[in-house]
């Protein structure tokens, strides 16, 4: 299933200064379908390349990321329980700023 993934306010520079995507990834061994925890997993081992503990907290992400799911808050479809289908777009944005 192909995905594009965004990251914005700041959270590109985890993703070596990357903000879009294209990736291509598979539900887990036996699944059925590939979710929002399937893909937080899948991100911090293939994309995350510093500072991972900026990006996720236990197996979610940090309070403060705002992640969208075709443009729907994922607090909508189920957080890390949202199935995702080949061509979503999945943004993630970090709302916290430094003063």
């Amino acid at each position: 299933m192909q995905l594009t993934l965004e990251f914005g306010g700041g959270l590109e520079l985890l993703c070596e200064s990357v903000k879009i995507h294209k990736v291509n990834v598979d539900p887990p061994n036996g699944a059925e379908k590939f979710i929002m925890k399937d893909l937080l997993s899948w991100v911090h081992t293939n994309l995350i390349k510093e500072r991972p503990e900026m990006f996720m907290k236990g197996d979610s992400v940090r309070p403060g990321v705002l992640v969208l799911v075709n443009d729907c808050d994922w607090e909508l479809s189920g957080q890390l329980d949202t199935t995702l289908e080949d061509k979503d777009v999945v943004v993630f944005i970090s709302t916290l700023h430094g003063g």
